[in-house]
């Protein structure tokens, strides 16, 4: 708005605070407007966080809900350092008796022959690698495999043929240890099990590729066909039984061997190993809990933005919003409604979740123990859906549905801060044309006080030119008498 400067000077009022005053009167309906959108603003952010917090009570009440929680289990060893387990989704209770007669290995390699350094020359022609199965000195490759080639100059080193060999990817790592005598070529397979053994062939630029020299140092072959490359750790299998069942594994990790359930061999065993395997109890307890305490939350919450206090005579962003005491109706029907989906906890309360007179859930230690030894029951009570018989469904399935209606696209929530939205694009639109409404009115008044300052001026002027002409024909007179 334009500033008010000179106002006043030919007339001697003091327009301008007459101005500023008559402009700030007609500006008030724009500070209540303003004030309007703050308090709009506020009850949006309130409905953004009554979002966030149904949207924690739904997740928490659609893992109850869910199956994943009620069949994982939980897996303990009785002896860790020997075997560990790990149940899953679908590993079914019980107790199993693991021995180990054998860890799984992998073929290891290392020259005879010791090098000064990593900068030795290795000699020149092609080394041919090839993965599979010994058979005692007899060679079967791995099927789906191919043999490969790697090409050594004269140039190369201990340390570039390692590279070379590593840039395969040919199921076999190449590495440099040094020891006592130098440096010496560790070949290693990438992967444990009989089947993964793999054999080394040397073409060796040196006409020999039987010697020990050379090229085809680097060379092994178990049938004793030459080569200085010495067997360090054949490629066997796991060997192992499972309530005296045999089983062998290319790995140390038994899967599929028990359904749902993972087995990690650590060490050879002289007695059975005892893996029991049990519902995760303490999985669906802290289920359980994360759902009282999203509830917890949340109802607190609605308390807090709907409450009014006496003595401040002040009201909550949401105090009397009629969305929100009908969203704290629903929630506490839920709770109160008893379910036919188990007969053993028709009420949230015989789990031991209690309604408190604040509107939180408080948890009872005791009964939610003796709930969770029944987890068949307990999980019908969270999450049976009856298609028919809507009092038949459990209660985390009824939360989940009900923050479902309440965040969908057409929900209360969704829609009452749409509304506020709306409401606050409206009340920016109102000011806008208030502002300049405002404008143009006080550009008036700077006008007619401007024309009604120039004619007191005038007026102020012809005063003084009249006064001074009396006073003029006043003295002449004195002075012809």
């Amino acid at each position: 708005m334009p500033a008010i400067t000179s106002l006043g000077i030919g007339s001697g009022l003091d327009i301008n605070s007459m101005v500023s005053q008559l402009v700030a009167l007609e500006r008030r309906p724009l500070d209540l407007m303003r004030a309007e959108a703050t308090r709009l603003q506020t009850q949006v952010s309130s409905y953004g966080k009554l979002n966030s917090l149904f949207s924690s009570l739904q997740d928490a009440s659609n893992k109850l809900a869910g199956t994943a929680l009620w069949a994982r289990t939980v897996a303990t060893s009785s002896d860790e350092s020997a075997v560990t387990a790990s149940g899953g989704s679908g590993a079914a209770a019980g107790r199993y008796a693991v021995s180990v007669q054998g860890l799984a290995g992998s073929q290891t390699l290392a020259s005879a022959a010791a090098e000064a350094s990593a900068d030795a020359l290795a000699g020149s022609g092609s080394l041919t690698l090839e993965v599979g199965r010994w058979d005692g000195t007899s060679f079967n490759p791995k099927a789906g495999t191919s043999a490969v080639t790697v090409v050594v100059t004269a140039t190369d080193t201990l340390a570039t043929l390692r590279d070379k060999i590593n840039g395969l990817g040919a199921g076999v790592s190449a590495s440099l240890v040094s020891d006592a005598s130098g440096v010496r070529l560790s070949l290693r397979s990438s992967t444990t099990g009989a089947e993964n053994g793999f054999r080394i062939t040397a073409s060796d630029d040196d006409g020999n590729p039987a010697d020990a020299a050379g090229l085809s140092r680097f060379a092994y072959d178990a049938a004793g066909s030459g080569g200085g490359m010495a067997l360090k750790q054949a490629a066997i299998d796991a060997r192992a039984t499972v309530n005296g069942i045999d089983v062998v594994s290319a790995s140390n990790e038994l899967t599929g061997v028990v359904e749902g359930l993972t087995l990690r061999l650590r060490k050879e065993t002289a007695s059975p190993v005892d893996v029991t395997v049990q519902d995760d109890s303490e999985g669906t307890r802290a289920a359980i809990t994360a759902f009282a305490t999203a509830y917890s939350d949340l109802a607190r919450y609605i308390a807090e933005q709907t409450k009014y206090d006496p003595a401040s005579k002040v009201g909550g962003p949401l105090q009397g919003d009629s969305a929100v005491g009908s969203l704290q109706q629903q929630m506490r029907a839920v709770l109160n409604a008893g379910s036919g989906a188990s007969a053993n906890y028709p009420r949230l309360s015989d789990i031991g979740l209690e309604l408190q007179r604040d509107g939180t859930l408080s948890i009872d230690a005791a009964k939610l123990g003796a709930a969770l030894a029944n987890p068949a029951e307990l999980r019908k009570a969270f999450a049976h859906r009856d298609e028919d018989v809507a009092a038949n469904n459990g209660f985390a399935r009824r939360y989940a549905d009900l923050a479902t209606r309440v965040l969908g696209i057409d929900g209360s929530l969704t829609t009452r801060t749409e509304g506020l939205r709306q409401r606050i694009s409206r009340n920016g639109e109102q000011q806008e044309r208030l502002n300049e409404r405002v404008e143009r009115f006080q550009q008036r008044l700077v006008a007619q006080y401007t024309a009604m300052d120039a004619n007191l001026s005038r007026l102020n002027a012809l005063s003084d030119y009249v006064s001074q002409q009396l006073a003029a024909l006043t003295q002449s007179s004195k002075n012809d008498s």
